[in-house]
């Protein structure tokens, strides 16, 4: 039985693959649309969730998967781990994006109409750069595993040297400011004795392989970085290999340092046949009671193109329903209700509606679940420091919307507004709520908190499926189907039965497979 009460008959029944689907958030928008949603994760934690609330899941390293196992699935999405990109500034972010985007140009140039090649020789670049980044992976294990053995051995001459200061009578203050040195170049001239200065000697040798190890793994990145590629080739597969359809529709997203990556993928697309389009997408300008901005690619698959006719970015942007917040900007004028997140009344259609706080967030969610904390007037306190220094901790009060939620969010500090008095943190219920999940949506596993930053927020799903699979609707037909999948999102009810996960080989009696 379904938990989406009232399961719609959506304008065409789109069958939807979803990779790094992690606990749920856009497959749950999925099944509020309409659609029909499997998802492929790794994480135990997410995996456990994903059970309990009755989610399609095959279990696994996406990598260990192809897009031929899925035959009829119809529609690609996904949000691969991109950590690499998100060091603003740092140098070996850059290095794995700038290689991330020369793997892109390679499968482009393979796939350009201009250069005629058969799926042989595409398959034949795909199967040079997995092999390039395997091997680099490999290397990377194996110079993680002697660094873990020289920092070891690091830790063994460390203490052998406070045992040894220890022998020679030297007090405690004393031998803590000369290991305090340690970390700078080695050197204790105010200690002679050639057992010491031996010891030291090996500690300091051991910390130049340490800098070399660290500078090594560097050059080899992030075994993370090449997981990026996995939804591009997975659209070429489906749209090159004979005997495959190309997928109706693509749907990508991620932090906004990824852009980058989607804006050249976006011209493979285009290539392949798709109008595609780029968006920055600012959650609380979607009905979303957090602010958060995410990167999103979306493509939908033009059957009368002629490939590389189509420029990239063509697609319309999604329209955005809610206004952005401004921090010390306006408040909801006076009389006028902060609309609730999944509240169908809307103001006339050239205006948009106020953000939604946190307050009228919960307190809705409190209404479904009567079990959630009541709460006076609020101040999170982040887990972050704001401008670059760590103790200027970020601060939002509950009548606007939560800061990004992070993996963190555990950690946040609610105190009362007007005397500062420690409340009890968010439960994983609210902060769920926050990121838009049904309140009663069963987080299981470990980490949860990691699980819901990590998520998609479901009411932003929303909001790009049907703009991406329903182009044809129009304005008032839109509205009415986004009002209902929100109603729907916020009577979710946990199925009786938890959904057994899937392992890879698993293929017999699965909808995509055909087998």
């Amino acid at each position: 039985m379904s938990h989406i009460e009232n399961e719609p008959c959506s304008p065409a029944r789109f069958r939807i693959i979803d990779l790094f689907a992690g606990p749920g958030g856009l497959d749950v928008a999925a099944k509020a649309l309409g659609y029909e949603a499997t998802g492929i994760e790794w994480d135990a934690g997410a995996c456990a969730t994903r059970r309990a609330a009755g989610l399609d899941t095959f279990q696994g390293d996406v990598r260990r998967y192809r897009a031929a196992f899925f035959p009829h699935a119809q529609v690609l999405t996904g949000g691969p781990p991109c950590q690499t990109f998100t060091v603003a500034g740092h140098g070996a972010g850059r290095r794995a994006l700038d290689e991330v985007l020369q793997y892109i140009e390679r499968l482009h140039k393979a796939v350009h109409p201009a250069n005629a090649q058969d799926w042989t020789q595409i398959f034949r670049t795909w199967r040079k750069i997995s092999e390039e980044l395997r091997l680099r992976e490999l290397e990377a294990k194996e110079v993680k595993a002697e660094k873990r053995t020289v920092e070891e051995l690091r830790a063994l001459k460390r203490k052998a040297l406070k045992s040894r200061l220890e022998q020679l009578g030297i007090s405690a203050v004393e031998i803590k400011n000369a290991l305090k040195k340690l970390k700078a170049p080695q050197s204790l001239d105010e200690f002679s004795d050639d057992e010491l200065t031996n010891l030291l000697r090996d500690y300091g040798s051991l910390n130049d392989q340490l800098d070399k190890l660290k500078d090594r793994l560097e050059d080899l990145g992030d075994e993370r970085t090449g997981l990026v590629l996995q939804p591009l080739w997975w659209v070429i597969e489906r749209s090159k290999r004979p005997g495959s359809k190309p997928y109706e529709a693509v749907v990508l997203e991620q932090v906004p340092a990824v852009m980058r990556v989607w804006e050249e993928y976006a011209k493979v697309l285009a290539s392949l046949g798709f109008r595609t389009g780029t968006q920055l997408m600012h959650t609380e300008a979607f009905g979303v009671p957090q602010t958060r901005r995410r990167a999103v690619l979306m493509a939908r698959l033009d059957p009368a193109a002629v490939g590389n006719a189509l420029r990239p970015d063509c697609l319309p942007k999604v329209k955005e329903t809610h206004e952005r917040y401004q921090p010390g900007g306006r408040q909801p004028r006076a009389g006028q209700a902060d609309p609730l997140p999944f509240d169908t009344k809307k103001k006339a259609d050239d205006e948009r509606e106020t953000w939604v706080s946190m307050e009228k967030a919960l307190e809705k969610a409190r209404a479904i679940q009567r079990a959630l904390p009541h709460r006076p007037a609020f101040t999170v306190i982040s887990n972050y420091g704001t401008g670059g220094v760590p103790e200027a901790r970020g601060r939002r009060d509950h009548d606007v919307p939560s800061a990004t939620i992070t993996g963190k969010v555990s950690r946040n500090r609610v105190v009362e507004k007007d005397t500062g008095e420690d409340l009890d943190r968010f439960t994983p219920a609210e902060a769920g709520v926050l990121q838009t999940f049904p309140v009663k949506y069963p987080w299981s596993g470990n980490d949860v908190s990691q699980q819901i930053g990590n998520a998609v927020p479901p009411r932003l799903a929303l909001h790009v499926l049907r703009h991406v699979l329903e182009p044809d609707l129009s304005q008032a037909e839109a509205k009415t189907r986004l009002e209902e999948a929100a109603e729907r999102l916020e009577s979710w009810k946990k199925p009786e039965r938890p959904l057994q996960i899937r392992q890879h080989g698993w293929w017999e009696g699965h909808p995509l497979t055909g087998k």
